[in-house]
């Protein structure tokens, strides 16, 4: 079965006061893949960041909500740490093989971490390239992002552009 995985696609991280260098263009990215998962009924999972006391996205926080509202039937999981599988339901919600298709926030963070660790459970991972983004932070958040994709296909992930994902059972 195929899974869009959309890691922290949450307020912060999207929209004002302080989104994430390109963040239209990523977010327009996930949005397409979301709709296009959704009509053809793929599983859609969506992992939410739990911030501490001062992070922008603390829960009950404006930042912390989805920028996506989840649908009836698609599981929110929350998490503490950058690896959506540490102290989750996540892996209780794939079947051993799973296809997921990843993207969202920060490329260098969650999505990377998640990313490995779906790759050493034996999943096919589907990283989409202009789907996935993060902060300047000594480099410009582009060249982050490219490095993880660089890292994450020498695990054995495939990079896709957005165009590319198919979606099916």
């Amino acid at each position: 079965m195929t899974t869009l995985l959309l890691i922290d696609v949450q307020r912060n991280m999207l929209l004002p006061p302080t989104p994430a260098p390109g963040a239209t263009e990523v977010g327009a990215a996930i949005e397409d893949l979301l709709e296009r998962a959704r009509a053809a009924g793929a599983r859609v999972v969506h992992v939410r960041n739990n911030g501490g006391e001062l992070d922008p996205d603390r829960p009950g926080t404006d930042g912390w909500e989805l920028v996506h509202p989840p649908l009836t039937g698609e599981p929110v999981v929350d998490k503490l740490v950058p690896d959506a599988f540490t102290g989750t339901k996540l892996g209780d919600l794939l079947a051993a093989g799973d296809r997921l298709v990843v993207a969202g926030f920060q490329s260098e963070w969650c999505v990377r971490e998640t990313g490995l660790e779906a790759l050493r459970r034996g999943h096919e991972v589907q990283l989409v390239s202009g789907a996935h983004g993060t902060y300047d932070d000594g480099r410009p958040a582009t060249e982050i992002s490219a490095g993880v994709e660089q890292e994450l296909a020498g695990a054995g992930a495939k990079i896709v552009q957005p165009g590319e994902v198919i979606f099916r059972d």
